[in-house]
């Protein structure tokens, strides 16, 4: 077998997965950018499995792979991005594994990324979410709960598959500092805080649809029923009952978007927390980013922070004329300030 797949095969079921303890589906992704690049060696620059080796690959075809993908494929610029990423992990790990396949993991650093439009970040207004939640009727047993769960969805910032894996025994309601526990990406497991309106709502939410059950069960937190069994609860669940109720918000509310997903509440959290004054970095271990480059689309995301901003610079100013330059027309004071003198 070629070193080159040899390699691969290394990556992908001993490094990724043990090594570096990626999930499954990030190992995927890997898995599917290096059968991309494989497939594009093989129709476009015409080598046989057989012939791609380490050796016989270089930047014109790293480069040439990532044009591919946009211009043959109608890949986005991020989607490029990523691929360009993937490919610098495992060419820095065939490079650890033999010196001398350095040189293509330098290549391959040499590639810039692509710029691209970023979409900006969707998310509720205050007066948005208050409609929202204003929607359910508590009085119903399944709509009270599809309110606790937007609720604590809104209060932890979670994810909404860490929501639908949260057991019982991930709250910690009873502390004199009640906590979550949620489980990640890549099972990085983190703890958030929860505020005690949460608390009450999950209290009442508890003592109802799982009356009697110890503080230490595995049991999901939200269910639904069908033929007097509970099932775990689908995404697609979800996704229904809070565009349901972000339709009927909109009918009172004119700042709600025109469809409401699960992801917003998540967004909308950070945005809120950012606006308060949370600094990035602690924002991003809120989230459970492991870089804080990821959690940077909230400093671009809100245009009235930015019209704040400007506000307040034209108040310490007081709408006095900007102060002439004084040095304008003295040269010598120029080059004095320059250095040049």
């Amino acid at each position: 077998m070629p070193d080159f797949f040899e390699a691969i095969r290394d990556f992908l079921l001993d490094y990724l997965p043990k090594q570096r303890c990626f999930s499954p589906n990030t190992a995927l992704s890997y898995k599917q950018t290096l059968k991309l690049f494989v497939r594009y060696l093989q129709d476009t620059e015409g080598l046989r499995l057989k012939e791609i080796k380490f050796s016989t690959i270089n930047k014109n075809h790293l480069t040439g792979f990532l044009d591919w993908l946009v211009l043959t494929r109608n890949c986005s610029g991020n989607t490029r991005n990523q691929r360009l990423m993937a490919l610098r992990s495992f060419l820095e790990y065939a490079g650890q594994c033999d010196v001398a396949q350095m040189g293509l993991y330098t290549a391959a650093l040499a590639i810039p990324k692509k710029e691209y439009y970023t979409k900006v970040v969707e998310y509720l207004t205050e007066p948005a979410l208050k409609t929202l939640l204003e929607q359910p009727d508590a009085s119903k047993e399944k709509e009270f709960r599809n309110l606790v769960f937007m609720i604590l969805m809104y209060d932890t910032g979670a994810r909404c598959h860490e929501m639908l894996a949260m057991k019982i025994c991930d709250l910690k309601i009873n502390n004199a500092s009640p906590i979550a526990f949620l489980n990640g990406k890549g099972k990085k497991q983190r703890c958030v805080p929860l505020m005690p309106t949460t608390v009450n709502y999950l209290k009442k939410y508890l003592e109802h649809f799982h009356p009697g059950e110890k503080s230490n069960s595995n049991k999901n937190v939200f269910y639904t029923v069908s033929h007097y069994q509970q099932h775990e609860m689908s995404s697609d669940n979800v996704g229904k009952f809070i565009d349901h109720y972000g339709r009927m918000a909109a009918t009172v509310c004119p700042e709600i978007p025109s469809k409401v997903k699960p992801h917003m509440l998540r967004h909308t959290r950070a945005m809120h927390l950012y606006k308060h004054g949370m600094p990035l970095p602690l924002l991003a271990d809120f989230l459970g980013h492991s870089s804080t480059e990821t959690t940077r689309i909230y400093a671009y995301a809100d245009t009235e922070m930015k019209r704040e901003a400007l506000n307040k610079a034209n108040i310490v100013r007081q709408n006095n004329p900007i102060p002439i330059e004084t040095w304008d027309t003295d040269e010598e004071l120029i080059l004095k300030l320059s250095g040049l003198s």
